[in-house]
């Protein structure tokens, strides 16, 4: 069941997780990059909620990466918004369920998304730091998002039990009984 909670959720975990890239150095100093959520966030949000949760995702997460960074206004809006809107229009189709397809889906947004995002800035006239160098980060970027996104699904599977309703189990009572009247 997908509610307010699940949009509102998804919104604060988005911003917390750009705080925390921005605040902490976490694995910048070792391998060059920050593992960024934000991919591995859209994956869950395509596949598990409607879709103008996948644009408000991506405009809000998006615009608080690109505040926090030198990067123009704007320019992470639209990989992000890219890969939600390829996943939630097949998402019949994938095997959502799955850790090990969850797992293959946020390495494969954790690997484009960056790569648009390069591809963009690129065309904008920027002059990003591109080379050999920047194949650990990225492959740094894409094999944290597989891992994250799986973590991410079994988060909200149980955040949702805590704070929705449980179903109950069937009653004792059966609708298709027969019920006897009379003497005997």
């Amino acid at each position: 069941m997908v509610g307010p909670f699940q949009i509102v959720a998804t919104l604060a975990l988005a911003w917390l997780a750009v705080f925390l890239e921005a605040a902490l150095p976490g694995t910048r100093p070792w391998l060059g990059a920050q593992p960024d959520v934000l991919p591995a966030l859209m994956v869950h949000a395509a596949l598990r909620t409607p879709l103008p949760n996948v644009f408000l995702l991506a405009l809000w997460g998006g615009l608080a990466l690109d505040t926090v960074s030198a990067n123009p206004l704007g320019v992470s809006c639209m990989p992000l918004l890219t890969v939600g809107l390829l996943l939630h229009l097949r998402r019949d189709l994938l095997l959502r369920e799955q850790p090990f397809a969850q797992f293959m889906l946020g390495l494969l947004a954790g690997a484009a998304v960056p790569a648009m995002t390069a591809v963009l800035l690129l065309t904008l006239g920027r002059q990003p730091l591109l080379g050999w160098g920047t194949l650990v980060p990225w492959a740094w970027l894409a094999l944290s998002n597989g891992l994250l996104t799986p973590l991410l699904f079994r988060l909200f599977v149980r955040a949702e039990g805590w704070f929705t309703y449980r179903r109950r189990g069937p009653l004792a009572f059966r609708p298709d009984r027969e019920i006897r009247r009379g003497r005997y």
